[in-house]
């Protein structure tokens, strides 16, 4: 969406606040041509270090947003800084609270099966504009019926919660073969709109700890976590090597 992109570790970052960022969604969902949004944190920056698919299909979407407050004191240190971290689940809040004004509709993709239907059903009473036109879990082998019920649908939002990398590399792949005008990849999004999982309080929010909070909430992401502090040492080195 804009020309110069912010470069956090070979990963670049549009320097959008959450209200431009949302703008620039709109503009795109418009234009119908499916195209694709992306929320890095630090752990898909240093997947991409190692992952030369995920990395191209960052890079190939419209917008690249700071997912986390690892990537904005990233980008600080390396004294590129952006303006403002933009966390997928917030960004999807505010582009709903947009769509439904205009009734724009929206098609739910992921999560454990049922998952989706609990997330429209709660979506649904708090933006009374806002078309739900589909879902599906995530749980499929077979793109073709899937895609097949999303065309049928053409909604203008088409929300991707596959998790990372999956939702990112699935959304590239099969952009030319979708009718939708913009999709996002949200990781477990679709989880907290359901009410499946519970989002950080908001102190923990403003304190730039949500990963601390899931990480107490799901130990089970302990192995996944051993990213950061790769990433803060990356980082620092990348700083190092810039002067």
């Amino acid at each position: 969406m804009i020309k110069k992109r912010i470069n956090v570790l070979g990963v670049g970052f549009d320097d959008l606040d959450m209200e431009e960022a949302a703008a620039a969604a709109m503009t795109l969902m418009e234009r119908k041509n499916s195209a694709y949004v992306v929320t890095p944190n630090p752990e898909i920056v240093m997947l991409c270090r190692e992952n030369a698919e995920l990395s191209k299909a960052v890079r190939e979407a419209s917008l690249v947003l700071p997912d986390g407050i690892g990537i904005i004191y990233g980008a600080k240190i390396l004294g590129t800084p952006l303006k403002q971290k933009t966390p997928g689940i917030d960004f999807a809040q505010k582009l709903f609270g947009l769509m439904s004004e205009k009734q724009m509709s929206v098609f739910l993709l992921g999560a454990k099966p049922g998952v989706a239907e609990m997330a429209e059903k709660n979506l649904k009473a708090r933006y009374k504009g806002l078309r739900f036109v589909g879902t599906n879990d995530g749980y499929f082998t077979d793109d073709a019926p899937v895609i097949r019920k999303i065309n049928a649908a053409s909604p203008d939002l088409l929300m991707v919660c596959l998790g990372a990398p999956k939702q990112e590399l699935w959304m590239q792949k099969n952009a030319p073969m979708l009718k939708t005008g913009l999709m996002a990849g949200l990781g477990g999004s679709l989880d907290v709109f359901a009410g499946v999982a519970e989002r950080a309080p908001e102190k923990w929010q403003k304190l730039g700890l949500e990963w601390l909070y899931r990480l107490k909430s799901e130990p089970s992401r302990a192995g996944r976590m051993k990213s950061l502090p790769k990433y803060v040492f990356a980082v620092i080195g990348q700083r190092i090597k810039n002067k």
